[in-house]
């Protein structure tokens, strides 16, 4: 049997072309998609090689079901706050749910708010933006994909197609801090605004400030940290920092939200765009009481359910 069909049995989990691809898909799959990857790292801090090599590994450089069918490049499964479209396909369980897009491009985009909107990655974004062995490695402990050789595999992509010179188109060659200390590096703030429940908001990622972000908004810092529940200026990477107020509940689809290892109740309140002290008044919760993974937290009204007194 051709090699390409038995990586395809395998569920093409090696860096060796599958889905059909080969050394040439590869390549017109870097060339179509890199100014995009730049792009997205400009705007999430995602390192465009990871995400390069992740789109040629998860979709079999746009070959695969989901990448032809759902404009799913990178697996992305519809976990519990995602209402869009849905296509299913087998993958470690019989006809699993995984998110449909309208475009390729909305599915590169989804990607960086996924990975920038989790407390589980925000170790990542700490990290330097030229490591891709340490964002390759950084996403297979926190379970981004299941194959145990999946950092590997990413890195030797990444080294077999030279991926990191896309990194260094945005960086410059230097090291990022240093470049976000630099008074002649003036951060685009405006190109990284996303909106969650409606209200605009920036993804927090490593260099950022409540200042930094007020001054280019033209806001008071103090007025930024009313917006967001906040008295000190500490930000953390992959937090949602919001140009407006937040709203006193979430929309009907997000009503409820699953608490995952690690999170907080002022994590989730932006998570969702949701007021803080609302949080804590819909599920009877105290200012820093930690919660417990698997329970439910509410986002809209009184959860009847809450068991603290």
């Amino acid at each position: 049997m051709h090699r390409a069909l038995v990586l395809l049995f395998l569920a093409c989990w090696t860096a060796s072309p599958c889905n059909g691809e080969n050394k040439n898909t590869r390549r017109e799959y870097i060339q179509k998609y890199s100014k995009i990857a730049i792009r997205e790292m400009k705007r999430t801090g995602v390192p465009a090689s990871v995400k390069m090599a992740q789109g040629i590994l998860e979709s079999g450089s746009g070959t695969s079901t989901l990448a032809r069918k759902g404009n799913n490049h990178f697996g992305i499964k519809c976990h519990d706050n995602w209402n869009g479209a849905t296509i299913k396909k087998h993958d470690n369980e019989p006809d699993e749910c995984f998110r449909k897009y309208k475009s390729a491009e909305a599915s590169w985009t989804d990607h960086g708010n996924f990975l920038a909107s989790r407390q589980r990655y925000a170790a990542l974004f700490r990290l330097e933006k030229t490591d891709y062995k340490g964002w390759a490695r950084g996403l297979q402990e926190a379970g981004y994909a299941t194959h145990p050789a999946y950092a590997e595999r990413l890195i030797r992509v990444i080294e077999e197609e030279r991926l990191h010179v896309l990194d260094r188109q945005v960086t410059g060659g230097r090291d990022e801090k240093r470049a976000y200390r630099s008074r002649d590096a003036r951060v685009n703030y405006r190109q990284r605004v996303t909106r969650v429940n409606g209200i605009p908001c920036i993804v927090a990622r490593e260099g950022d400030s409540f200042a930094a972000i007020a001054s280019y908004f033209n806001i008071s810092t103090r007025k930024l940290l009313g917006y967001n529940d906040k008295r000190e200026t500490s930000i953390r990477p992959g937090m949602n920092v919001f140009l407006k107020a937040k709203k006193k509940k979430a929309d009907k689809a997000h009503a409820e939200h699953r608490v995952k290892e690690g999170e907080s109740a002022y994590w989730i309140s932006q998570m969702h765009g949701v007021k803080y002290q609302r949080v804590l008044e819909y599920n009877r919760l105290n200012a820093g009481e930690p919660l417990v993974p698997g329970e439910t937290i509410s986002l809209r009204k009184y959860n009847k359910h809450a068991t603290r007194p």
